[in-house]
C-alpha cells in the first residue's frame, strides 16, 4: 500500500478512536469534538482513496465534494451533509452537540469507515 495513503489512514483511526473516547466519556463528555473527529476521519479516509485512485486530493472539508473524486464508490449525500454540518456548526458558539446527535454522527462514521477500510485495505 502506498505509504501517503497509509498516512492518511493512521489519522483518520486516530480522529475515530477520539470520537469514540470522547463518546464514552462519562465526565464532561464533549458531543461537539465526537461530531468534529467524526467528519474528520471521514474526510480523511475519502481523501486516502483518491488517493490510492490516482487522484490528488482538494484541500475542502465538505464531505459531499469529495464523493464524486472516488471512482467507484457512494453514499447517500445526506449522511455526508450530516457529518460535514455536525463538524462546522458545532464547532463554534451559538449551536452545541447533543448525546442523540454525537451519537448520529459516530454512528455515520462508523458504517463509512468499515465500508472504507475494506476498499483501502482489501487484504485485511
Amino acid at each position: 500500500m502506498n505509504e501517503i495513503v497509509e498516512e492518511w489512514i493512521r489519522k483518520a483511526e486516530g480522529d475515530y478512536a477520539t470520537a469514540c473516547r470522547e463518546l464514552a466519556a462519562t465526565e464532561h463528555p464533549n458531543y461537539d469534538a465526537v461530531c468534529f473527529h467524526a467528519q474528520q476521519c471521514v474526510e480523511k479516509l475519502l481523501k486516502a482513496l483518491v488517493i490510492q485512485t490516482g487522484g490528488h486530493p482538494p484541500k475542502i472539508h465538505d464531505l459531499s465534494q469529495l464523493l464524486p473524486l472516488c471512482p467507484d464508490w457512494t453514499w447517500p449525500v445526506e449522511e455526508l451533509h450530516y457529518l460535514s454540518r455536525a463538524a462546522v456548526d458545532f464547532r463554534y458558539p451559538g449551536e452545541e452537540a447533543d448525546l442523540d446527535e454525537a451519537t448520529e454522527a459516530l454512528e455515520i462514521c462508523g458504517r463509512i469507515r468499515d465500508d472504507l477500510l475494506k476498499r483501502l485495505r482489501p487484504e485485511s
